[in-house]
């Protein structure tokens, strides 16, 4: 029997057995089973900025999870070795009451709380979803690094459990996401969406000559503005990776550039990886 999978846009349609394009997701038995519920391919205690978050608890610790799949393709992606991968990643089982009480025992090293990052944490819905309700029990935080391509429905029973997010927003137009497998209105709804709940800050990653122009860094920061010109936005420099090695890092002046051309309309605007 076929199901479709309604926690993003692809929408997959699934047969017995197979996995969505996140390669997280598949059909078992007629149900959409998340394969990497509980199974952590990465965990570390990272300064709260290097999510980045420039403007949430700063100066703190995260305990930050990552499991496996993306439900993009990025050909520049910097952790394909998990998030291009199923199944075969090579990982550790977690429960959500394991993962919460090493991070209570992380406390007295500066543990704020759970940042699910990494790959894409959201192809491993009901695992940030369980994680996120028992951190908050505990009397911490939970922070998400995503790129926000979720439905609505899933994403706004998710975000009162989140007080930080902080989404890719590759570009802003409707062709580069495209090539990325990805859907520019939709994360721009889910960026509208979690400004109601939480803290919100933004990651522009500028890949040389896809999405550096001074049009669409105006355009992106303009729109941004019009949720709120108190958003960060993180404008952050190209390095070749994965299978996007044919051209050079971007330019440092480029990125600076850029960030200024942003701050024609945010207040808080950083730049990354220069």
């Amino acid at each position: 029997m076929k199901v479709q999978c309604g926690l993003c846009f692809h929408h997959c349609i699934l047969s017995e057995g197979q996995t969505g394009l996140c390669r997280a997701r598949a059909n078992q038995g007629g149900i959409i089973v998340p394969l990497n519920y509980g199974k952590l391919t990465a965990l570390a205690l990272d300064p709260i900025e290097k999510k980045p978050l420039r403007r949430f608890h700063p100066g703190s610790l995260i305990l930050s999870a990552g499991s496996f799949g993306c439900n993009l393709h990025c050909p520049f992606c910097q952790n394909a070795e998990i998030a291009a991968v199923g199944v075969n990643a090579h990982t550790q089982d977690c429960t959500p009451e394991r993962l919460v009480q090493e991070a209570l025992r992380l406390q007295r090293e500066g543990n704020i709380g759970l940042a699910y990052t990494y790959n894409e944490p959201l192809v491993g819905y009901e695992y940030v979803r369980d994680c996120a309700g028992l951190v908050h029990r505990a009397g911490m935080v939970n922070v998400l690094v995503t790129n926000g391509t979720i439905e609505k429905t899933s994403w706004r029973a998710l975000l009162p459990l989140i007080d930080a997010v902080n989404i890719d927003l590759k570009g802003f137009t409707e062709s580069w996401y495209r090539k990325l497998g990805g859907d520019l209105e939709t994360v721009k709804r889910s960026i509208l969406l979690a400004a109601e709940y939480c803290h919100v800050e933004v990651t522009t990653l500028i890949v040389p000559g896809e999405n550096d122009s001074e049009e669409e860094m105006r355009a992106l920061s303009a729109w941004l503005a019009s949720v709120s010109p108190e958003i960060p936005l993180h404008v952050s420099r190209f390095f070749p990776r994965y299978r996007m090695q044919d051209r050079p890092p971007t330019p440092v002046r480029t990125v600076y550039r850029l960030a200024e051309v942003a701050r024609e309309s945010l207040r808080y605007v950083y730049t990354g990886n220069c």
